[in-house]
């Protein structure tokens, strides 16, 4: 072999190498799970998806048990009916990021075998965009959690779910004067949602700021969810992508998904993640 070819042998090996460690690991679903536990704020608690202003955990897109929606419980439970009872909801409605750590220990104390975690909308959705929190806080409470899970339950299967783009839900709802008076009486998510209808630079560039904190958010779970191995799964932004209508959105506040949103996101996510 020539010195030049010797030389294009070592540099193809080298980059092989970097591309491979550059590669996130890739997730391994193994057998579907006998047990389940759900992290998260009031989406994952089925919040106003079945009555004013109260949590519906049947009607959850993870661990419910509403027939309509359809949940990632029973999906599993229709090829593993062990998981028959084991659905636990240890999510809370108003929940951030900083609190995953401490959920992440009720589902260790549980053991649990499959635990999935949807978490970020509070933190971006605020009083105003000054109090949203940071990105580099958001991944630090992230990393905390999983590495919780992972020391406590090292053999569960984790599904990190993106954060709904909620810039879609100022797009769909601020032509409705009902999510408008909704989203203004009840101070809801007001870093994108104040002046729903204003064009003025200073609300678009506010707006668009604060769908890129949601978009940095995906990206840091994206990241930690590589970091933690081949037991976590992250949905490719597939729940952050989903083009969701106004009429998947409760009309109690024009912010948490209905009965028909559950559905819809209990879909996505379960069809990018671990598919048993």
């Amino acid at each position: 072999m020539t010195l030049a070819r010797r030389a294009l042998a070592a540099l193809a090996g080298a980059t092989a190498l970097v591309l491979l460690a550059a590669t996130p690991a890739v997730a391994d679903p193994g057998p579907p799970p006998n047990s389940m536990a759900s992290l998260g704020d009031s989406i994952t608690r089925g919040f106003n998806a079945c009555g004013w202003y109260v949590d519906c955990t049947s009607r959850s897109f993870s661990t419910g048990d509403y027939s309509t929606v359809n949940s990632h419980y029973l999906r599993i439970r229709a090829v593993n009916p062990t998981i028959q009872g084991r659905n636990l909801n240890d999510a809370r409605s108003g929940a951030k990021s900083a609190d995953m750590y401490g959920q992440a220990g009720t589902a260790v104390s549980q053991g649990v075998g499959y635990v999935t975690m949807l978490i970020g909308a509070n933190d971006a959705c605020t009083s105003s965009e000054s109090t949203m929190t940071p990105v580099a806080t958001y991944r630090a409470n992230i990393d905390s959690a999983l590495a919780r899970l992972k020391a406590g339950l090292p053999n569960a299967k984790v599904l990190l779910v993106s954060v709904p783009d909620i810039q879609r839900l100022w797009y769909v709802g601020k032509g409705s004067g009902s999510a408008r008076t909704a989203w203004s009486a009840f101070g809801i998510c007001q870093s994108m949602l104040a002046n729903p209808t204003s064009t003025a630079q200073a609300d678009v560039d506010r707006r668009t700021r604060v769908r890129q904190r949601v978009v940095d958010f995906n990206t840091q779970l994206a990241q930690a969810c590589a970091a933690y191995g081949p037991n976590c799964d992250f949905d490719d932004n597939a729940v952050f992508n989903y083009p969701f209508a106004l009429s998947q959105v409760s009309t109690w506040d024009y912010f948490h998904p209905n009965t028909s949103g559950q559905a819809v996101l209990a879909s996505v996510s379960y069809a990018n993640g671990f598919g048993w």
